[in-house]
């Protein structure tokens, strides 16, 4: 008897020890995610018009930008407020990106927070003001962990 519960629980300590094993090989190590991000926020002001209100090609624009980015698009959601205002956010693995348009003011509101590393708040930004033609715009970036830091202060 002794002898057969000395088997089960060999048994049973090599299957437990292979179902619960880390292998902490440079390969099969996952991502680590700090406990940090990057918010941009910006207001750009005299756009080209026919810019801020093809509905369409602004909501194309937004999605290319995040792509430049370098960020990951998992859904996305709009609402129009007739006849050409639009608020459109999109859900990305790293956070989201926002514009809200005020095209009576030929303006508009857009921000980008990602969470890690790996993402561009500068070329989601560029890309942004290739398509909107802003001539006047006033952005920041902070960097959000236990605090938020201001760069600029």
């Amino acid at each position: 008897m002794i002898r057969f519960c000395t088997l089960v629980l060999s048994i049973l300590f090599c299957v437990s020890s292979s179902l619960f094993a880390t292998d902490h090989s440079e390969d099969n190590i996952a991502e680590v995610y700090h406990f940090k991000g990057v918010h941009f926020l910006a207001s750009y002001c005299d756009c080209d018009q026919e810019a801020l209100t093809n509905l369409e090609a602004l909501q194309q624009a937004m999605l290319e930008a995040v792509e430049q980015c370098g960020a990951t698009i998992l859904n996305e959601s709009h609402y129009v407020f007739p006849p050409h205002g639009l608020t459109m956010v999109i859900l990305l693995s790293e956070s989201h990106a926002s514009i809200h348009t005020y095209p009576e003011h030929g303006a508009c509101f857009v921000d980008l927070f990602t969470c890690g590393e790996k993402c561009s708040a500068e070329k989601f930004d560029a890309a942004l003001r290739e398509y909107l033609k802003p001539k006047n715009v006033s952005e920041r970036t902070f960097v959000r962990k236990q605090d938020i830091h201001d760069p600029e202060s």
